[in-house]
């Protein structure tokens, strides 16, 4: 028999907002039959939610979550209390929500390549337990999960229940989000994104596309670190740097010849037993992302603690204008890679909405 869930946390959080939804990008393909039957594919969905008492700020956000997630983790926490957007709506902000392309309300499509689940034991391991595990030095200090991070758990379980499968080929999955991006942006105007983990990606290859129309980033804990995957062992993951697919770099990086990749790498002194590549100097410049600030986010418990840095070295020396927000140094503490569903979530919203307001 299988393991049953445990009984569900109700849902108590609120927050008065009008809601719709569209769907943006995509194509029709055939659907296999030899009569030219077709179905569509590569769309993504979106929902907007706008507060009821009036918008009070003059862009919107875009939350871009991180893989085996959707839109509904930026609502509410799994133990019910407020989430990120939630508690945007109630300072007036209009919030987007969407479900990545081939995931969620997203149709998938076979075209698109395979599918790959988390595991609720990785996700014990590498976000909501680490403690318990201690698979890098920093996780001894993860204090703010809700309860025990383990299978059984009622808050556990009601968060991984929410995970679903996405694409496992990065590069196609960046390119269906790249266009699928570009779409939104052209629908809805100029906005603000807020990225997390793998969809960190997606935020630089939306700004890169459509730069007048990205006001800024806030990257939390973005997939990284530069040229390499934590989870996935693969050399050729992100072989431009931040991306698994080009990027709008001056003078240009050009696709792989020889074997050898677009960016040619220089490696860095080991941090944690762990080896970190940049750029070779003088180092190609990220022209459209050059003038869209940037705050990248990173808790003082996660795996991304050892690296994230690197991350931040690389968007500079690219010429990115980003601002490295380390939580323990502000005073928040314990905070792991799911910052948005923790105990202190809304603190750390609090603070991350101060800097959004600084570039109004």
């Amino acid at each position: 028999m299988p393991t049953p869930l445990a009984a569900p946390v109700p849902v108590i959080a609120e927050s008065l907002y009008s809601r719709s939804y569209f769907y943006v990008g995509g194509e029709y393909v055939n659907a296999g039959s030899d009569d030219g039957q077709r179905v569509f594919t590569g769309q993504m969905y979106v929902e907007q939610l706008t507060p009821i008492d009036g918008v009070k700020h003059p862009w919107p956000i875009i939350f871009i979550q991180g893989g085996g997630q959707t839109g509904t983790n930026f609502l509410n926490t799994p133990d019910g209390r407020k989430g990120w957007a939630s508690w945007l709506l109630d300072q007036g902000y209009t919030v987007y929500l969407l479900d990545q392309v081939s995931r969620g309300r997203s149709s998938y499509h076979p075209s698109n390549g395979p599918i790959i689940n988390y595991t609720a034991e990785l996700a014990e391991k590498r976000w909501t337990a680490c403690r318990d595990f201690q698979l890098w030095p920093e996780a001894a200090l993860h204090t703010q999960w809700p309860g025990s991070g383990r299978v059984g758990d009622p808050v556990f379980d009601a968060y991984y229940a929410s995970t679903v499968p996405s694409l496992k080929d990065y590069g196609v999955e960046q390119k269906l989000m790249q266009a699928a991006g570009a779409h939104l942006l052209d629908r809805i105007g100029p906005a603000i994104l807020v990225t997390h983990s793998q969809g960190g990606t997606h935020g630089w290859l939306w700004a890169d596309a459509r730069p007048e129309l990205v006001k800024a980033i806030v990257a939390i804990e973005p997939s990284g670190p530069p040229f390499q995957s934590t989870i996935v062992k693969d050399p050729t993951v992100k072989i431009y740097g931040i991306t698994d697919i080009p990027m709008s770099y001056d003078p240009p990086a050009d696709a792989t010849i020889g074997g050898k990749a677009p960016l040619q790498t220089q490696e860095h002194p080991a941090l944690n037993g762990r080896n970190f590549f940049l750029q070779q100097e003088p180092a190609r410049r990220l022209k459209n992302l050059s003038r869209i600030p940037v705050l990248l986010e990173t808790g003082e418990a996660s795996s991304h603690a050892s690296y994230d840095e690197f991350t931040v070295r690389f968007l500079r020396q690219a010429g990115v204008n980003v601002k490295h927000l380390k939580l323990a140094e502000e005073g928040i503490h314990g905070n792991g890679h799911l910052q948005f569903l923790e105990k202190n979530n809304l603190e750390i919203i609090e603070m991350l909405e101060k800097w959004i307001k600084g570039i109004e």
